[in-house]
């Protein structure tokens, strides 16, 4: 799964072109691609890059598209460690064991 993700992403990256002299691409963005670099500018504690990737698309299609990336993170990771997205999201953010219906 993620090799074919990598495949497209290599070729959608070659197909980029810059403007000259500022290694910045000219083609307008798509929500899912402005809440990728958001987040992860956010991730690296870029906060020029965290503006500029937040002025690609509307505040609530940031939204829309960073929410979509944390589901696919979440399930990507639950896959990945062999566990449930509700144990992933929990430990990701710090918060306890969930305690099962019985109260456990």
């Amino acid at each position: 799964m993620f090799g074919r993700v990598r495949e497209a992403c290599a070729k959608f990256m070659g197909s980029v072109k810059a403007e000259p002299g500022t290694g910045r691409d000219t083609r307008p963005h798509n929500l899912f691609e402005a809440a990728a670099v958001y987040v992860a500018a956010r991730a690296e504690d870029d906060q020029e890059r965290v503006e500029e990737a937040a002025g690609w698309v509307p505040p609530e299609a940031l939204s829309f598209g960073v929410s979509e990336l944390a589901c696919r993170a979440v399930v990507a990771l639950a896959r990945e460690r062999g566990t449930s997205p509700a144990t992933v999201a929990r430990e990701l953010l710090g918060l306890p064991a969930a305690r099962d219906a019985a109260g456990r």
